[in-house]
């Protein structure tokens, strides 16, 4: 956590899902007082059977997981992206690289995609990891309540 600089820095896990959107919007919502930067972070890999993916002519993971990320981006702030908010593309494990960038982070932002039920108080791998491991306070935010739909949340992680 230690830097050279003092400005607070905030890291946002985000994979497109409507709970990391909610996770770049709550990250802002801390970012505005405090006057800190946010890094908006996506993370692609190659599949297992890369090579069997290319003979189907499928490709194109890191062109999609950046369009994903800038769709976020977009989706949380609209086609004005506030100043403080920067984004950057990592190939990797979603768990290493957030825990790596953990290290640079004041706080790290990630989003919980419950299921409802009983598996919706579980937290997810990646999230997780990120609690468990992180070099830094972590968030974690859950996608925003649809109209019409019940809200709960419990207070702390169910740990089996």
């Amino acid at each position: 956590m230690a830097r050279v600089d003092d400005a607070f820095k905030i890291v946002v896990g985000v994979d497109g899902s409507e709970a990391s959107v909610e996770a770049l919007r709550q990250a802002q919502r801390f970012a505005k007082p405090l006057a800190a930067e946010i890094e908006a972070v996506a993370c692609w890999e190659y599949p297992n059977m890369y090579d069997s993916y290319v003979a189907v002519g499928i490709g194109g993971f890191k062109e999609r997981a950046e369009e994903l990320l800038q769709e976020a981006v977009t989706m949380a702030f609209g086609a004005e992206r506030p100043r403080n908010v920067h984004t950057r593309l990592v190939e990797g494990f979603a768990r290493s690289v957030l825990v790596d960038a953990s290290n640079e982070a004041d706080l790290l932002v990630v989003g919980r995609r419950g299921r409802g039920g009983f598996a919706g108080l579980l937290l997810g791998s990646v999230s997780s990891a990120c609690v468990a491991h992180a070099h830094c306070p972590v968030l974690v935010v859950r996608a925003a309540a649809k109209e019409g739909s019940a809200r709960w949340a419990v207070p702390f992680p169910l740990v089996l």
